[in-house]
């Protein structure tokens, strides 16, 4: 039977810096890391889903998701178990402002070597960001920040106000390499069966 590949989950709000943590951390990592995250799923999309009306039924609403949004947002997580399971590293960017969505990623990950990183950064410093980059939804990170940690379990918490992505990925990696096995998802999946 082959060995399970590697997840690791960055979950954190709009702006919060995990799509450069993602970069980093395949720079950084010597094994590959298939990047599975949110955006290349949202990307396979028609391009007529990412204006709105159509956007509202994905995720335009930043705070959950329309029809097309959930059957995104499962398939995506199916999709990190199998590629999971086929032997392959995958790190992937989230958002999990849906209790479902935790639910359903412990339900799939918990007996799989899947780690779940807390990406943080203060709302200043997400809004400053979001009005420098011109291409986020002005508001986006504020609706976030009170649902994309509720869940409150991590592996690793990375602050990227602090340090930068490659000290983040640093911080990661040492992680994944310490010995320890990851725990969140499986404690998340305990948490919902009890």
């Amino acid at each position: 039977m082959m060995m399970p590949g590697t997840i690791i989950i960055l979950n954190g709000t709009s702006s919060s810096g995990k799509t450069s943590l993602v970069k980093a951390m395949q720079t950084l990592l010597p094994e590959p890391y298939l990047d599975a995250g949110i955006d290349h799923f949202i990307w396979m999309l028609p391009k007529r889903y990412l204006d709105r009306p159509l956007w509202d039924d994905v995720l335009g609403l930043a705070t959950g998701a329309g029809a097309t949004g959930q059957l995104l947002v499962t398939s995506m997580h199916h999709a990190i178990v199998e590629l999971s399971r086929n032997g392959c590293n995958v790190v992937a960017d989230h958002v999990l402002v849906e209790p479902a969505w935790v639910a359903e990623c412990a339900r799939l990950f918990h007996d799989l070597p899947a780690w779940l990183i807390g990406v943080r950064c203060p709302l200043a410093v997400l809004e400053e960001r979001e009005r420098s980059r011109k291409d986020r939804t002005l508001g986006q990170a504020r609706a976030q920040v009170p649902l994309v940690h509720a869940h409150g379990i991590y592996d690793l918490e990375v602050d990227t106000s602090v340090y930068s992505p490659e000290e983040c990925a640093r911080r990661i990696q040492l992680k994944i390499e310490s010995g320890d096995k990851p725990a969140a998802f499986h404690r998340l999946w305990e948490s919902l069966n009890t």
